[in-house]
């Protein structure tokens, strides 16, 4: 996987990084366990994805049926 930062959002991640003595790709894990973390509970962000899973079956479903 690729992830392009800017140069300021790279050079902020490796000054986190070096201050917290881990990997720059350990700083990127831990900010994305938090943000799915945070996700789960977003009530809002939960709709929207019961929604996107039911929309996603129907489409499975009419395909299975062809």
């Amino acid at each position: 996987m690729t992830l392009r930062l800017t140069d300021e959002q790279a050079a902020e991640l490796e000054a986190i990084a070096r201050v917290e003595n881990v990997p720059m790709a350990e700083e990127v894990r831990i900010a994305l366990a938090e943000y799915i973390a945070k996700r789960r509970r977003d009530r809002a962000f939960q709709v929207r994805l019961k929604a996107s899973i039911k929309r996603n079956q129907e489409i499975l479903n009419r395909l299975a049926s062809t």
